[in-house]
């Protein structure tokens, strides 16, 4: 069992007048933040407000970019030739690299969002697509990657620094790949069951599966997501669920 691990979770998600979640309470329980880069959420004022409390709370900062979906919030999925899909990577990361120099602050990870990680996670090709872009940008980034998937796969291929991660709130399927939304019991909004489910996976070092398959991983980061109503509860449950167990909340350093 690690001594240590990262919580992470979205932030950064509302758009204009319209706020999304409640980063500033999150921003006191995780110990990093994936900052939505303006394609699927976020806008660059919003951004920027974000990097600033994310800064103060000394709380590591991820560039998170989706496919071009405000309307669907970039969990609907895109086919995109090679070469679109690595700029608009580039103009994401290379946005949210400017306001944190701006700031003061600098971005130690990347993860991507919704369909586009989803996809990502399946097919290796479009993984490597998307993170070789982002290593163009910054080649000691530290990806985020789904743990034992074909994100990680398409990481260690490309030798990249990666942390393997798992998610708190979502069911997964026997490959390792998260079960579909549009499914029963695809999204956890019990905290105790999340925060049960989490130290469960964290002592075993597996995923396990809505099957009950333990899947052999490392966990470097856990994902908490930031947009769902039981969002702070289930953040705060699952801090002093691994404080509990004596594992110290802190950023992840592969």
């Amino acid at each position: 069992m690690p001594r240590s691990i990262d919580l992470n979770a979205d932030m950064g998600e509302g758009f204009g007048p319209w706020p999304m979640g409640n980063d500033a309470e999150l921003l006191r329980i995780v110990s990093s933040a994936n900052i939505a880069c303006g394609f699927h959420a976020g806008d660059p004022t919003t951004m920027a407000k974000t990097i600033g409390t994310a800064k103060a709370k000394d709380v590591g900062i991820g560039a998170h970019p989706g496919f071009p979906d405000l309307q669907g919030f970039g969990r609907r999925r895109m086919d995109m030739t090679a070469e679109d899909l690595a700029n608009a990577i580039r103009y994401q990361f290379g946005a949210i690299k400017g306001l944190a120099t701006a700031a003061g602050a600098s971005v130690r990870h990347f993860k991507l969002h919704g369909a586009l990680a989803n996809m990502c996670s399946e097919d290796e090709t479009l993984a490597r697509t998307a993170y070789k872009a982002a290593l163009s940008v910054d080649p000691n980034v530290i990806l985020f990657v789904l743990a034992e998937t074909a994100q990680q796969t398409a990481a260690e291929a490309l030798g990249a620094r990666f942390a393997g991660e798992i998610f708190a709130d979502r069911a997964y399927n026997d490959d390792a790949t998260l079960r579909d939304r549009k499914l029963p019991g695809a999204v956890i909004h019990d905290p105790d069951v999340a925060a049960k489910r989490v130290v469960e996976m964290v002592k075993a070092g597996a995923i396990i599966a809505e099957s009950g398959k333990k899947i052999p991983t490392r966990v470097d980061t856990i994902c908490l997501h930031g947009d769902t109503s039981t969002a702070l509860d289930i953040a705060g449950t699952i801090r002093k669920a691994l404080t509990a167990e004596n594992i110290e909340i802190c950023v992840t350093n592969p």
